[in-house]
């Protein structure tokens, strides 16, 4: 995981948006943009974001791509976030 990658995708307010949406369990990339008053492009463009970024994994069901988060990649960024601010695992 790149850091800096992570950062990037998370300092965008639809990034973080599309997030908290994937919480709720897998979704289209149709169902996603449906949330959003922006083209299906730019919203394909966010999700790219949130893939190389590794937060969303993407699987391929007949025509459609569904995304999922990847919590792992997450768990990571708030052990990293913690430990600047000085809490351990045992807090």
């Amino acid at each position: 995981m790149s850091v800096q990658q992570t950062m990037k995708a998370l300092a965008d307010p639809i990034r973080r948006e599309i997030l908290n949406l994937l919480k709720g369990g897998r979704l289209s990339a149709g169902e996603i943009g449906e949330h959003f008053a922006v083209s299906g492009a730019a919203v394909s463009r966010h999700l790219s974001v949130l893939k190389e970024a590794d937060l969303v994994r993407d699987a391929r069901e007949g025509q459609f791509i569904f995304y999922e988060l990847n919590a792992s990649v997450l768990e990571e960024v708030l052990l990293w976030i913690s430990a600047l601010k000085g809490e351990s695992e045992n807090d």
